[in-house]
């Protein structure tokens, strides 16, 4: 099945595909109306969509249960999903969600994680089996009228994972969710809410790819993410869109009392890319970081960073932004450091780093940093480079081919980013950096 289009009686037809409550179907028709009301962006990259022509919901013939067993799932299915990688990285993790195009199609955890009660599912499944844990936290770190994107999201959402983390519960291993676009002119609009209570560790690894097709795609996510006292959560990704694909998401974590959030946040594929990872930082004592890497090639535009917002004493953020543009293309950081008037004895550190490859290609630096109060410090560092010759000559003198010599070099401008990777991951993003220098 497939809805191309979208009216209010397309947002309904999804709600009812889903056999949704009345509070999932009234906050998908709000959300629509204010998709219809607000505009695009007023800031960053043109985004040259036709809404019209894009499919909203689209599913696999399946049979509607979420499969633990891969024997089960379609065969086409599972061979697309080999061919990227993926069965072959669920060995490493504590569990794993695969969504293919709007639907989840697959889920799985070990059993020791099952055993301290976590909960890893799908946010449609969650919504039914545990409806006032959902209703407490989903859309109120991100609200549906933020932005036209969030707005829409609200309206189709459809797939996505829903994760509790007890308190009191440290996870060993990662859980792992996996996107897939596979159709032309589709668009995929998960919904991703995670939930770690008191004293508790989760690590979430999230990867997404698309074939290039000449339509465009729209990839509109949002992802809400709630870190309780003493808590910590780190969600890594490598997304590797096809070059058709617009990639415009929100994702926010509000943070507690001497809680910690981490966004690893890798960016390689996609036409646009408009993404910026934030933490608010309401309790005290609380830490943000976020390390992010873009790699602009030809036709590419990579708008990217990060957002910190200091509410709390005593509070630290670190902004750390890797850009890569080459062969045309554009890699510019747009980021945001504010400390409140209430966030005394804080610190925001900020510090982004371009690599241009050659003459053809360009970055920008657009921070908007801000404090608003005497006692605490504020630091932005910013640098653009081009690759050295005296360095590409020294490697080469000693045997070292130019391209090889080049790969090292730009390996060496992100082993910032790769070091805080699981391995396979990291094996991974280098083979992607190569392919894409």
């Amino acid at each position: 099945m497939e809805i191309i289009g979208l009216d209010e009686e397309k947002v309904k037809k999804i709600s009812s595909i889903k056999k949704e409550d009345d509070w999932v179907l009234k906050y998908r028709t709000d959300s629509f109306r204010k998709f219809q009301k607000l505009g695009m962006p007023s800031f960053g990259p043109e985004i040259d969509l036709d809404f019209s022509k894009i499919i909203y919901y689209k599913n696999n013939e399946q049979d509607d249960k979420i499969q633990d067993d891969w024997n089960n799932v379609l065969k086409p299915i599972v061979d697309d999903l080999d061919s990227v990688g993926v069965r072959e990285s669920e060995i490493h993790m504590g569990g794993m969600g695969v969504q293919y195009e709007s639907e989840v199609i697959y889920h799985s955890m070990i059993r020791e994680i099952e055993e301290k009660k976590v909960v890893f599912t799908s946010i449609e499944r969650a919504m039914k089996e545990y409806p006032e844990l959902v209703q407490k936290y989903f859309g109120k770190i991100v609200g549906n009228g933020e932005n036209k994107f969030a707005a829409l999201n609200g309206a189709v959402f459809s797939g996505g994972s829903f994760i509790y983390v007890p308190p009191n519960t440290k996870l060993d291993r990662p859980l792992q969710s996996y996107f897939r676009i596979n159709s032309r002119n589709m668009g995929q609009f998960e919904r991703t809410l995670i939930i770690v209570d008191d004293n508790s560790d989760l690590h979430y690894i999230e990867g997404c790819t698309a074939p290039t097709y000449s339509e465009s795609s729209l990839h509109a996510a949002v992802v809400e993410i709630y870190v309780g006292k003493n808590s910590k959560c780190r969600y890594s990704t490598v997304q590797n869109w096809a070059n058709n694909v617009y990639n415009l998401v929100t994702k926010r974590a509000l943070v507690d009392d001497h809680g910690t959030m981490e966004w690893i946040d890798g960016n390689i594929g996609s036409k646009v890319t408009m993404k910026y990872p934030c933490c608010m930082l309401k309790g005290n004592y609380s830490k943000g970081t976020c390390i992010t890497i873009s790699v602009a090639g030809s036709g590419q535009i990579q708008d990217t960073g990060a957002r910190m917002i200091h509410i709390g004493k005593h509070t630290k953020s670190t902004i750390l932004s890797k850009s890569i543009a080459r062969n045309g293309g554009n890699a510019t950081y747009r980021g945001k450091a504010l400390i409140q008037k209430s966030a005394d004895h804080s610190e925001a550190d900020v510090k982004c780093d371009t690599l241009i490859i050659d003459e053809l290609s360009k970055s920008d630096t657009i921070p908007f940093n801000s404090c608003f109060n005497e006692t605490s410090t504020l630091e932005h560092e910013a640098t653009v480079s081009k690759i050295s010759e005296d360095n590409l000559f020294y490697m080469m003198s000693r045997g070292i081919s130019k391209e090889r010599a080049m790969d090292l070099i730009v390996l060496g401008f992100i082993e910032k980013f790769r070091e805080e990777l699981p391995m396979e991951y990291a094996v991974e993003l280098n083979q992607l950096i190569k392919r894409n220098l």
